[in-house]
């Protein structure tokens, strides 16, 4: 080879490995974008035997991209039960169990539970966790549920933390729960985080095999003996920040990096603690916004920095998308409305391990939606 050709070769290559390089910063910086998101008006598919979905109490992914619904058959009025009804009224429909198993193509392959289905079903189905085992987790937030119960897949009763009571609120009571929003199982610590919820106002962590109490805290960390058991004063955006949960503790999330995110919807804010309760920082999400508030739910984006969390807001009706690191809104989707990609009362979320995301809704509503990620977040 003369020097000249040789010359020219390495000026070739030095051009390619410039352009690969920069083709590759471009993909990993649109990776780290914001995630953005289209609705899939097909998902999921028309439900068997003529029955029909309540209000969606809970939602999450299994480690197969399984998506679990714990949905409320009480909650589904004379008119929408109108073939149960006696003599029939109409056509359609009959109320649904209340544990429903999607794939991602949105085909139903499981469904068990309701009212009655075990002496302690709650009243008022909410919350649902599917841990490495394929043990199914619920909780209920009506006015006597103070339990969490403990499933197989196909749901046989294996476990039961705290009963059914008509006790007041008592944040120091670990026997018993408070209405619990939220559930999540640390797999490596064999440890089951619950937010303790409608009536308490706290995060309590018990062990996930034998339901023994590990341990638990308020807002900011403070020990159980700290937490007022009165209820808060209405929520005023420009009163000083609150220094206890306001009910309802609604969500309490596991990062990656081994954090607890924790939703305390009423005060539009999102509290992050280690796993052994110790407060980290706190931020704000829409802060104006009154009535019930803005965090309802939130789930990790799908890179592995989990660089952006998706904040269900189920008053304004949007979802909010916030950087981790700092909670600022950097993007947001959605608008208060019926037709697909449109929310009422959006009030549960969560993702698989594609991106996709999924969201709940509750009152009237009462229906789930798939938005399929295409592009931004780890895509």
């Amino acid at each position: 080879m003369t020097a000249a050709r040789y010359r020219a070769r390495v000026r070739i290559s030095g051009v390619l490995l410039l352009c690969l390089g920069t083709v590759v910063a471009a993909f990993v910086t649109h990776a780290q974008d914001p995630p953005k998101y289209q609705v899939d008006p097909s998902w999921p598919k028309q439900l068997p035997k003529n029955w029909i979905m309540g209000q969606v109490g809970g939602m999450a992914v299994d480690h197969h991209d399984h998506i679990w619904v714990l949905q409320r058959p009480r909650s589904l009025t004379p008119d929408e039960l109108g073939a149960a009804q006696t003599p029939p009224r109409s056509e359609c429909c009959f109320a649904a169990p209340a544990v429903l198993e999607f794939d991602g193509l949105g085909n139903l392959l499981k469904s068990w539970g309701g009212p009655g289905y075990v002496p302690d079903w709650p009243t008022s189905e909410h919350g649902i966790w599917v841990d490495a085992h394929d043990n199914v987790w619920i909780g209920g937030s009506g006015a006597e549920d103070r339990q969490v119960l403990k499933f197989t897949n196909d749901g046989k009763l294996l476990l039961e933390i705290g009963h059914p009571s008509t006790a007041p609120e008592n944040n120091q009571d670990v026997s018993i729960l408070g209405q619990p929003a939220g559930i999540e199982v640390d797999e490596a610590a064999h440890e089951v985080y619950i937010a303790d919820g409608y009536l308490n106002k706290r995060v309590v962590v018990f062990d996930a095999d034998t339901g023994a109490f590990k341990r638990g805290w308020g807002a900011y960390g403070i020990p159980l003996s700290q937490i007022d058991n009165a209820p808060p004063a209405p929520y005023d955006s420009a009163a000083a920040i609150d220094k206890q949960f306001r009910n309802p503790v609604h969500c309490a999330h596991i990062s990656s990096d081994g954090l607890i995110y924790v939703c305390d919807r009423s005060n539009d804010r999102i509290l992050v603690f280690t796993k052994q309760g110790k407060f980290v920082r706190e931020f704000f999400v829409h802060k104006s916004t009154l009535g019930i508030g803005s965090v309802w739910n939130l789930t990790f984006s799908h890179d592995e920095q989990q660089k952006y969390l998706l904040v269900a807001d189920g008053e304004d009706n949007v979802i909010w998308i916030v950087q981790r690191s700092d909670g600022a809104v950097v993007s947001s989707f959605g608008h208060n409305g019926r037709n697909a990609g449109q929310f009422h009362w959006v009030h549960q979320s969560a993702m698989d391990s594609q991106g996709n995301y999924y969201t709940g809704e509750v009152d009237t509503a009462k229906r789930v939606q798939k938005f399929t990620l295409i592009s931004g977040a780890g895509k």
